[in-house]
């Protein structure tokens, strides 16, 4: 069930590099709060990926309720409730205000997996 694919951790690491170059030098109305959003569904789906060898379209299944779980608990304030708001490394990984749009994003990376990993998805493993 474990393994390592260079591949999809070399996709992540490159997507993962985006995502730094986003949150850090982009201060815009469509890539920092949209763009980032949909791809950090595609990020955790081929870090994921990257160790885990099961068929892929339980990972995009599982990435999708990750991050919809995760953008539920921002509407519950999570972070404030297990005492984290103040960490700031806290607030970066879990986000600290729920949207809708947000979870439109996350639909669409899982959407855009399917046209990227197409083939992935649909192969049957044993």
């Amino acid at each position: 069930m474990l393994r390592f694919d260079k591949k999809s951790f070399f996709i992540a690491t490159i997507i993962f590099i985006i995502e730094v170059i986003i949150a850090l030098y982009i201060r815009d109305k469509i890539i920092r709060p949209f763009v980032g959003d949909i791809l950090v569904v595609i990020f955790i789906y081929y870090f994921i990926k990257a160790f885990i060898n099961i068929k892929p379209l339980y990972i995009a299944i599982f990435t999708l309720i990750f991050s919809f779980v995760v953008e539920i608990l921002q509407y519950f304030n999570f972070i404030t409730l297990i005492g984290l708001e103040h960490n700031k490394a806290a607030k970066i990984i879990f986000g600290t205000s729920f949207s809708w749009i947000d979870l439109l994003c996350y639909f669409i990376g899982f959407i855009i997996l399917f046209f990227i990993d197409k083939k992935e998805l649909t192969k049957t493993y044993k």
